[in-house]
């Protein structure tokens, strides 16, 4: 698989599973996602994040998101 193949899995597992933890769809995580531009920040980040399950890679997500104002414990979505 080529690493834009595995940029694009890591980005569609997160999607989900942030939809699960925030027990939302996985179109609204995509909106917030896009709005905060998370699926770049994965991107850029791959050579570090292909290395951690996806709970930390989350962690982090959900850090970059707490530090762009977003509250990440309440219902966000």
């Amino acid at each position: 698989m080529s690493q834009r193949a595995e940029i694009i899995f890591m980005q569609v597992r997160l999607l989900r599973l942030a939809a699960e933890e925030w027990n939302t769809s996985v179109q609204k995580v995509n909106a917030l996602f896009d709005q905060y531009s998370i699926l770049k920040f994965i991107e850029e980040c791959y050579d570090v994040f292909h290395m951690e399950g996806d709970y930390a890679v989350f962690d982090e997500i959900k850090t970059v998101l707490k530090n762009k104002g977003v509250n990440v414990n309440a219902g966000i979505i």
